[in-house]
Order: C-alpha cells, then sequence, then structure tokens
C-alpha cells in the first residue's frame, strides 16, 4: 500500500544573513541581521519569530512535524513594488535564483516557486521563460496587486496582465496569489496588524473577484491558481458577488457569472482560515478537491506549534475531520493529492516527476 504523503502547500524560507547579496542591504530592499533576529527594509524591521525560518532549522522541524515535502512560495517583501527597476529586476532574480538552489538541493524536501513584476510585462515573461526553461520552476507566485509604472496600483487580474498567464498556460504553471503592501495603497493608520488580518483578506477577495469575472480559470486551462489563506472573505462575499452581477448588469458587460467559477476544478484554497466554521464554509463553497494543505510556516499567522493556541501543524484538519466536515479520504487528499493536482494539473508526467522527487 502506497504511503500517505503529508505535503504542505503553503510555506516561507529566509535565507541566511550571509546569504544575502550586500547591494540589498545598501539599498534598503530587504535583509536580516547578523544575529538572525529581525528581517529588515528600509524603515521596517519584523522579528524573526521561529528559528524555522531558516533551511536546516525549517528541514528539523518538518521532520519533527513528519511533514514529507513543503512548498516554498517567495518572500512578500521581495515583490518589488515602488523599486527603481534594476533595483527590483535584481532583487526578483535574487529571490528566484534562491528558491531554485533550495529545490535543486533538497528535491525530495521542497518544490518552490519564484516571482515577476508585473508591471513590466516583457521582462516578466522573460522571466517566466528563465526560471522554467533553466531552473524546472514550475510554480509562479503573484502578488494580490502591484504598483505600476506610474505608481497606480492595480488588481494582478488586470486584462493588461494577460501575457504572463499565457506563458503559465503554455508551461502548465500552478500560481499562488498571496497578499501583501496593504498600507501602501489602503489610507488607513498601520495599527493593531489591521493589514495582516483583516486587508491581507481583503485583498485576496479582489483578486478572486477579478479572475472569476474575466474567466481566467476557463480561458487558461493549464494555469491553476492557488488563493493564500483560504482566500477568506472571498467565501463569506459570494452572495453579494451573485446579487451585485445580477442586480446590476450594466456594471459587468462582457463578464462571466461569479457562479461559474465556484468549485472550478483549476481554482484552489488553501486551509489556513484558523477555525473549523471558516474551513466549512470554504468546503462547503468550493468542495473538499479545491482545498490543499497550507500551514503558512513559520509566520506567527500560520499553523505552529503554540501553548497559547493548543495548536500545532495539521490541527485545523484534525479537527475537521472529528468535527464531521470532511472525511478520511477528503483529510488525505488535503494533505497529498489536492496540492499534487494544483501544482501539476492532469500532467500525468509532471505528477510522476513530482512523487519520483518526494520520495527519492
Amino acid at each position: 500500500m502506497k504511503r500517505k504523503l503529508r505535503i504542505n502547500g503553503h510555506s516561507h524560507l529566509l535565507p541566511y544573513p550571509e546569504e544575502i547579496p550586500e547591494f540589498m542591504r545598501e539599498k534598503g530592499i530587504f535583509w536580516v541581521d547578523k544575529d538572525r533576529k529581525f528581517m529588515l527594509q528600509k524603515g521596517w524591521k519584523r522579528p524573526v519569530t521561529d528559528s524555522s525560518f531558516f533551511l536546516n532549522e525549517k528541514l528539523e522541524w518538518m521532520e519533527r512535524n513528519k511533514l514529507d515535502h513543503a512548498v516554498v512560495l517567495n518572500l512578500s517583501q521581495l515583490y518589488g513594488n515602488g523599486l527603481r527597476v534594476e533595483e527590483m529586476k535584481k532583487a526578483l532574480r535574487f529571490q528566484n535564483d534562491f528558491n531554485a538552489k533550495i529545490q535543486h538541493d533538497y528535491p525530495s524536501k521542497f518544490t518552490c516557486g519564484f516571482v515577476v513584476h508585473p508591471a513590466f510585462i516583457r521582462s516578466a515573461c522573460w522571466e517566466i521563460e528563465r526560471c522554467v526553461e533553466s531552473h524546472g520552476l514550475q510554480l509562479l507566485c503573484l502578488p494580490t496587486h502591484y504598483m505600476d509604472t506610474i505608481g497606480t496600483w492595480r488588481c494582478i487580474f488586470d486584462e493588461e496582465n494577460e501575457p504572463i498567464f499565457e506563458m503559465a498556460d503554455k508551461y502548465n504553471l500552478a500560481v499562488e496569489i498571496h497578499p501583501y503592501d496593504g498600507e501602501k495603497f489602503i489610507k488607513l493608520e498601520n495599527t493593531s496588524w489591521r493589514f495582516h488580518l483583516i486587508w491581507m483578506l481583503a485583498q485576496c477577495a479582489d483578486a478572486y473577484h477579478f479572475l472569476t469575472l474575466n474567466g481566467y480559470q476557463e480561458k487558461f486551462p493549464n494555469m491553476r491558481t492557488c488563493f493564500a489563506h483560504g482566500g477568506q472573505l472571498a467565501q463569506i462575499n459570494l452572495g453579494r458577488r451573485i446579487q451585485g452581477f445580477d442586480g446590476r448588469p450594466d456594471l459587468f458587460e462582457g463578464k462571466h457569472h461569479p457562479r461559474k467559477a465556484v468549485g472550478h476544478k483549476n481554482i484552489f484554497f488553501d486551509t489556513l482560515v484558523h477555525d473549523t466554521g471558516g474551513l466549512e464554509l470554504l468546503i462547503r463553497n468550493h468542495g473538499a478537491k479545491q482545498v490543499l494543505m497550507g500551514l503558512d510556516d513559520p509566520y506567527p499567522l500560520g499553523e505552529m506549534e503554540s501553548k497559547p493556541q493548543s495548536s500545532y501543524p495539521g490541527k485545523l484538519l484534525d479537527l475537521a475531520i472529528e468535527r464531521n466536515i470532511i472525511n478520511e479520504k477528503e483529510y488525505d487528499d488535503i494533505w497529498e493529492h489536492n496540492v499534487i493536482q494544483w501544482l501539476c494539473g492532469d500532467s500525468d508526467e509532471a505528477k510522476e516527476k513530482l512523487l519520483n522527487r518526494i520520495l527519492s
């Protein structure tokens, strides 16, 4: 009988301080202090809250929690918004080359993503080609929102970005949509962690709104999109979007009805919604097949070991099975099959290649 795998579909990894190029610190783009206590940008710092932010400690953490494999996304701080063009290109290339090396050196443990900046379409398409053809990466990480070349903030699923999605379709890529930078364009004081606790979820809902209105899940059938944090506000907001579409059709000429996207095989969500009620709504909306395990480790909003929350990696799914929200097969599929389906699509060759990597 085949061993059941535990694959974490939403993970992050920091370079060790000495791995980050000096220009990143000099320009204030991103760095980690030598004591590994803080990650920093110009005018910003955040504590490193767990040693598993770093590679060797991450491997130990995965072993301890019986995690066979992890999907490593790009660092949100490296989307490149607001940087000068050449600095942005160098910073993103560093991130992509770092992730490629991690996947190359630890193929059984990590599948890694790469990031592009949508404001520079031609450069983005070249970088997609480089990361796929040269590095063998199959996961494109994109922000929910980005700053264009004239300083306007836009949604990632703006029609101007279709060349990026055409490339994703051509290369059979998985796509991860992750929020960040809300405090740069939402005109509220950054207090009480409001941008992480509330506005990030709204950013995901906004991106889901435009993916589905543009029908990209069908227009680009070889591209499979996963929304971070369960696309949580998109779940509670579904009825309002449907009523709005039906009630004001004049505002949606040429757009696709929101109902058409519900449960679509090319749209996935991770499990990181923090409570079984949220998970139950997600599964009721889209079906368990479209949900994959996401721990968002090692961030404090991830599913980490925590005494105050009596938490551990995988707790939410364990509670879901206890409370009959999912059955045993759905539980196993969320940990393994659904992650693989998102990463590989219907390509049996890609699935076999990935499984061979994990099991080697």
